[in-house]
């Protein structure tokens, strides 16, 4: 069944609800409140975003810096690295070029030495050589004062029995033996032989008039024997005659 319709003055259902209390005030109060903590929240977000910038940049920067001074340090290090290379290789061509000079030093040290070992030995064989020549000289002038006879007046005698002088020859080991009166037809046409006294078997190097080597080598054979010049001389004498005799 359909109820009753309402008059004019029946309540309405509105009235008839219960009384709800939104609490619109407190609300409005706490979101002031949250407003005002939310603006300070961001205010310090702000600020410390602010402070975390400056401080990045102020990082960056520092970092900067380093990196400028780590990088000026750096060249400083190439720069002396490279000085340090280059006194290297500046020493080690010094102690190549003393190596060098010490090698060759060395080298004419040894030359210096083989040169003084081959002067020594010269000196050796030179003084070998001066005693050979002052036993040479002392034999000859024993010879010379067995044969004193050259210095004393028999020489005289001898030297105008045989018209015959000796003159020297440009040296101490040979002698020059001049004659004359050998030929009949010209008594000034001279004859001579030269003696060489510079070993011990004495030679006839040379003669003029040439002679017969054979006959000299006798009259030589015979003087180195008896070692009387005497009848070297008078051997000779009688060979330049017959030669002068047979046309020579």
């Amino acid at each position: 069944m359909r109820p009753p319709l309402a008059s004019a003055d029946a309540p309405s259902m509105a009235d008839t609800l219960p009384s709800i209390n939104f609490g619109f005030d407190e609300l409005r109060d706490r979101m002031a409140k949250f407003t005002v903590k939310f603006d300070t929240f961001i205010e310090q977000g702000r600020k410390r975003v602010l402070e975390e910038r400056n401080q990045f940049r102020m990082n960056v920067a520092e970092l900067k810096e380093d990196q400028r001074m780590k990088r000026k340090d750096i060249e400083i290090l190439t720069l002396k690295s490279n000085s340090h290379q280059q006194t290297l290789a500046k020493e080690a061509a010094e102690t190549n070029e003393m190596k060098a000079a010490i090698a060759s030093l060395s080298k004419q040290r040894d030359e210096h030495q083989q040169n003084k070992e081959d002067l020594k030995k010269q000196i050796e064989e030179t003084q070998k050589q001066i005693d050979a020549r002052l036993a040479a000289q002392r034999a000859y002038a024993q010879q010379l004062d067995a044969q004193s006879c050259f210095n004393m007046p028999e020489f005289d005698f001898w030297r105008n029995t045989l018209c015959m002088e000796v003159e020297g020859n440009g040296g101490n080991d040979s002698l020059k033996f001049i004659f004359t009166h050998i030929d009949d037809r010209d008594w000034t046409r001279e004859a001579y032989f030269l003696l060489d006294t510079s070993e011990r078997e004495y030679q006839i190097s040379y003669c003029k008039p040439k002679l017969e080597k054979d006959r000299v080598d006798r009259v030589l054979d015979q003087f180195n024997e008896c070692r009387d010049v005497r009848t070297c001389c008078k051997g000779m004498r009688d060979l330049f005659v017959e030669a002068v005799k047979s046309g020579l």
